[in-house]
């Protein structure tokens, strides 16, 4: 398996096709491959070596679509960067990977050149916006252009394709190592699931360094539909794009879906107006996707089918999938619709006790995971890697239990289930009986300190507009739900939950407010 497979393929069956539109403009296989073969070409010619890593600091563009093939079709590895870190951690993912180029563009031409002062292995910096190029930068443009195509260095199987740094809730991220072959086999359980096909039409709106999105943009490739990418998300923008590129397919976090759902029901005029008919496949990850919000989306949006996916970067990043066939009432009512699925084709799972031994179905334990999905191991820390990665089983960290019918069923991150006076409380359980409470939008669970039980159940709760809780009311509706040693003991309201670039709640930012270092 290789990650240029699909772009040859594409290149010869359909050359006139559009692969990608970007803000106007618009490139064909033929066009698109072309620059490729060109920008491969430049970084070889700037003494880019066999299995050296190139990284990415950028919004998503056509462009980076063009690194995601060429710094492979180089014979390269590629390092997409979290323009949401700070500098230092930007520094750090540069320095620990040996980064030899670094392609940036507008809103981070600064943080580059702060950083490469202080990375030695970095010797050159591609400026990849549309303004005037930097001073010590090479203009992306002018590299295509000016280098000719070069053959695929045809990298494959196991060897390096890229490091993708995982955001890490304390100290630095661990670069995970991902292969040819993780890569695509994980994209091709979206092909066998009948996810994607030729005529698909992406609208990449999740941030493109993050493995979700590198995965549907893998999967797009391989059906050979289009991409349309959005620099950043914006609710008003994504339903624009939709009704403008005839989008079919998304991948959104809930809350980014609610947000959509939002604006279109805060502009009606403008809603009214956009064709958004086109759109018949929703991907969501990241967190569940609760009744109530799928109930109003179905009803915004009813010729769309549903799936969602479980899983981390360490997979590649598929490990479950629950398509769009255990997304209806019959689904909701076997409780099916509440689980992240089955083993993904090429995957298999497994719930198992500390001593790595299954467990009977519908107990909980770890989440483990085996196939070709599975990480090549941590950059430069064969430690983790050997804890992680057991007799080829990934231990993911999270529990869950699996029913007869071999849906898995996610309950916490093992790190992050609170243990109050000697009970386990898994706060996702918790989370969907706050999500029924009508006048709740959105919530998060976590353990604070408590003198006599150790931790206590604490509700961070965002209200809906317009409507009021207090928290005797939220406990007086989780008592009709779950055992009373669940229900939150204490509350807050806020306007937002902290989250990360793809909508998961980041729990660590909550309960540094109530835990001392």
């Amino acid at each position: 398996m290789y990650m240029t497979q699909a772009l040859h393929r594409s290149m010869q069956q359909r050359p006139g096709k559009t692969v990608v539109r970007f803000q106007g403009r618009s490139l064909t296989y033929a066009e698109f491959g072309d620059r490729v073969a060109r920008l491969a070409g430049a970084l070889r010619k700037l003494g880019v070596a066999e299995g050296e890593r190139v990284a990415m600091f950028s919004l998503n563009s056509a462009r980076y679509l063009e690194y995601y093939m060429a710094v492979p079709w180089a014979g390269a590895a590629l390092n997409p960067v979290n323009f949401r870190w700070s500098a230092a951690e930007v520094l750090y993912s540069l320095n620990d990977s040996g980064t030899a180029v670094l392609i940036v563009d507008d809103p981070f031409t600064a943080v580059a050149r702060k950083v490469a002062a202080e990375c030695p292995t970095l010797r050159h910096i591609i400026y990849a916006g549309d303004g005037e190029t930097p001073d010590g930068m090479l203009n992306y443009e002018a590299l295509v252009a000016d280098s000719e195509p070069m053959e695929d260095a045809y990298r494959h199987g196991n060897d390096l394709a890229g490091i993708f740094y995982t955001g890490g809730t304390t100290g630095f991220p661990k670069g995970v190592m991902l292969s040819h072959t993780n890569l695509i086999s994980s994209a091709s359980n979206a092909l066998m699931s009948g996810t994607f096909e030729e005529s698909t039409v992406m609208l990449h709106v999740m941030p493109m360094f993050h493995l979700a999105c590198f995965a549907s943009i893998n999967a797009v490739f391989l059906a050979g539909g289009a991409h349309v990418p959005m620099p950043s998300f914006d609710p008003g923008q994504m339903m624009e794009a939709i009704a403008r590129d005839k989008v079919t397919s998304l991948l959104l976090a809930p809350t980014m879906i609610q947000m959509g759902l939002d604006w279109l029901e805060k502009n009606l005029q403008r809603a009214a107006e956009l064709d958004v008919s086109s759109l018949t496949s929703l991907r969501y990850g990241a967190s569940p996707m609760t009744p109530v919000l799928l109930a109003r989306t179905r009803e915004t949006f009813p010729r769309v089918e549903f799936s969602q996916g479980y899983g981390m970067t360490e997979l590649s990043p598929v490990a479950t999938q629950l398509g769009p066939e255990y997304h209806n009432e019959e689904a909701l009512a076997s409780g099916k619709m509440a689980s992240v699925g089955r083993a993904a084709h090429t995957v298999e799972v497994r719930i198992v006790d500390p001593e790595g031994r299954e467990v009977p179905r519908g107990t909980v334990g770890e989440i483990i995971v085996r196939g070709p999905n599975v990480m090549l191991g941590y950059w430069n820390q064969p430690e983790a890697t050997a804890q992680a990665v057991r007799n080829g089983w990934m231990h993911t960290g999270d529990g869950g239990y699996m029913d007869a019918d071999g849906f898995v069923f996610l309950v916490d991150r093992m790190k992050d289930m609170i243990i109050s006076g000697g009970e386990n409380v898994y706060s996702a359980e918790v989370e969907r009986a706050l999500a029924s409470h009508p006048a709740v939008a959105q919530s998060a669970v976590i353990g604070v300190p408590h003198e006599k039980w150790g931790e206590s159940v604490h509700a961070v709760v965002v209200l809906k507009q317009g409507a009021g809780a207090t928290l005797e009311s939220i406990q007086a509706h989780c008592r009709e739900l779950i055992a009373g040693y669940k229900i939150p003991r204490s509350a807050e309201f806020v306007d937002a939950l902290p989250v990360s670039s793809v909508g998961k709640v980041l729990k660590n930012d909550l309960r540094k407010r109530h835990w001392k270092p």
